[in-house]
């Protein structure tokens, strides 16, 4: 019966996990301007946008990535600890704002590193990190061959594919209705820890990666030639 139950819950997760991945990409964004603002007044990082980030110390930006996941952390033990009273019957909601959670710090974790996502190109590549945050390799050949609107989801369903198995496997325990409520707040606290800590490794290589570029681009200042000697 177990093993009935398995490839059931499993496609449940993974609809569970497309449709609130599908409705993070369509509807919860953050606001560059006022993250911008966030970043400014409450981390106190001294840019006027997000260009500057790239002349800032890499440590700096470190300690709010690490600010930033941990609050996206805690946010979703809350989350998880509420409707984790209702065990696997809360599952599919449960997820959807999960999702939306995790794709948030994603975002922020995007931007911080000074990658914004106004353009088709840039939706893209915050996919193409929300998939490695997942453990899954996505090709950027695949990119290149189609539109954004239709990479997206074909992204968003492999991500799903990907993790509706190591949700399955961890969220087993929400079957327990006394233990649920911790259960759910210590298992949405691991999951936005480990994708917010993959995401933030994606993201801080590509950043470390324009700014070795840019130094190599940088022209080389010539040799100043030696100055005749003067007699007195």
């Amino acid at each position: 019966m177990t093993e009935q139950r398995k490839p059931w819950l499993r496609r449940r997760v993974e609809t569970a996990l497309v449709k609130g991945l599908t409705r993070a990409y369509s509807t919860v964004r953050v606001d560059p301007a006022r993250f911008l603002l966030q970043l400014r007044t409450a981390y106190r990082v001294p840019i006027s946008g997000y260009h500057g980030v790239f002349s800032l110390e890499i440590g700096e930006l470190d300690a709010v990535a690490a600010s930033i996941v941990r609050g996206g952390m805690k946010l979703a033990a809350v989350e998880g600890a509420g409707l984790g009273l209702g065990g696997l019957m809360t599952i599919v909601p449960d997820l959807g704002i999960l999702s939306a959670i995790t794709m948030r710090t994603i975002q922020k974790l995007s931007l911080l590193y000074g990658f914004e996502f106004n353009t088709d190109d840039e939706i893209a590549e915050l996919w193409i990190a929300a998939a490695s945050a997942a453990g899954v390799d996505i090709s950027r050949e695949l990119l290149e061959k189609e539109v954004v609107n239709k990479f997206v989801p074909r992204v968003i369903q492999r991500i799903a594919a990907k993790a509706s198995a190591e949700v399955v496997e961890k969220w087993a325990g929400r079957v327990i209705p006394l233990a649920s409520a911790v259960i759910g707040a210590g298992l949405n606290y691991w999951f936005v820890r480990a994708w917010g800590e993959r995401a933030r490794a994606h993201f801080r290589r590509r950043h470390l990666l324009i700014r070795q570029r840019a130094l190599d681009a940088a022209p080389v200042a010539p040799n100043q030639p030696s100055l005749p000697a003067t007699g007195v």
